[in-house]
């Protein structure tokens, strides 16, 4: 059986204040899972520990994501975390505080026969 991409979501998270990236990609990587609904792994009879999952986040400083509690959130599959530069970072100059934006992009591949 080959791995097939099947599903691709977006989200957005952010966090206004304080700057935690990680809280904005588990805010993004939430986003995007409840964009989607896996009925087809019940009528393809797929067991959903089967699915590989991709995530990518987008950040401004992406060795400030704990990729290990991004990983943690999804609740099926064999999940792989990858951050790369990206997102949007809005500073407030007048508090000097900083509002993180994170994309993320969750592609989901399943062994289907050819």
């Amino acid at each position: 059986m080959a791995l097939r991409r099947v599903i691709l979501e977006m989200g957005t998270g952010n966090d206004l204040h304080g700057g935690d990236y990680t809280k904005a990609a588990l805010r993004a990587v939430q986003d995007a899972i409840h964009h989607s609904s896996l009925m087809m792994l019940r009528s393809l009879q797929v067991d959903p520990a089967a699915m590989q999952v991709e995530v990518t986040i987008g950040v401004q400083k992406p060795d400030r994501v704990d990729a290990a509690a991004v990983q943690k959130s999804l609740p099926h599959g064999q999940v792989t975390v990858k951050v790369v530069k990206g997102g949007l970072d809005v500073p407030d100059q007048e508090r000097g505080d900083i509002a993180v934006i994170a994309a993320a992009a969750i592609a989901v591949s399943l062994p289907l026969r050819d």
